[in-house]
């Protein structure tokens, strides 16, 4: 029998791309879960979802919680949203106070809840880091249409939302530490190359097709560092 995963993210793991000819966002053919599981004959069954966080995440698996031991890993990848901020709202008034859509400790709190839930149902939790932001493009992105120079008086400097999302990847990378879970590492990945913005849409954050196989090929060497065809979550430990 085939390996089997199923994967819960956000738009990163539903394989969610820019596309700068048509002007909107398209679901990537050549996303990383078609990749592996083309390369590796992994039946992967993908429940991401544009713009998830991870207090949604949690409502999605909870329902699928009795299938969750049916699989060889449930592979989780969330925090790109949750660190977001409501950039209407601090452009608007760059000297208040303005929380992520997940505040760092509740997203903490949440994933440890999440990770719990999933061993006690049978299956087994393999998280994904993040790529990293392309913080110049991001900046971009997000003051489109706003006032620019208000978001930058909140910020203080650009490379602030690279620091921010990075505190959330990190805190990912502590829970499976704490937890002894396989983590599947694509933010060295990324950072290990010169120009990793190539790698990245013109919105800074979401990876393009490039990015995709770069994830596909960091997974791929994982697996391929074993001798055996037989899928186990440890072969996607970074350690």
């Amino acid at each position: 029998m085939a390996p089997s995963v199923c994967i819960f993210g956000d738009s990163v793991a539903k394989g969610i791309a820019f596309d700068a000819v048509k002007e909107k966002y398209l679901l990537l053919k050549n996303r990383f879960s078609n990749l592996i599981g083309a390369r590796d004959g992994i039946q992967i069954k993908n429940y991401s979802h544009f713009g998830c966080t991870i207090k949604q995440g949690k409502v999605s698996i909870e329902k699928h919680l009795a299938e969750l031991s049916h699989y060889d890993a449930v592979i989780l990848e969330y925090g790109g949203n949750d660190c977001d901020l409501s950039w209407e709202q601090v452009a608007a008034d760059p000297k208040g106070t303005h929380l992520p859509k997940t505040p760092i400790t509740e997203f903490s709190e949440t994933y440890r809840q999440l990770v719990s839930e999933i061993k006690e149902s049978g299956g087994t939790p393999v998280l994904m880091t993040l790529p990293p932001i392309y913080a110049p493009r991001y900046f971009s992105w997000i003051s489109r249409n706003l006032d620019a120079q208000a978001i930058l008086d909140y910020l203080g400097d650009v490379e602030f939302i690279y620091r921010w999302h990075e505190m959330y990847n990190l805190a990912i990378c502590r829970i499976a530490l704490e937890q002894h879970l396989s983590l599947i590492d694509i933010s060295s990945a990324f950072l290990q190359k010169g120009n990793y913005q190539d790698l990245l849409c013109a919105d800074g954050i979401h990876p393009n097709e490039k990015g995709h196989q770069l994830i596909a090929d960091e997974i791929d060497q994982q697996l391929n560092m074993f001798n055996s065809h037989r899928f186990h979550p440890s072969q996607l430990a970074f350690a």
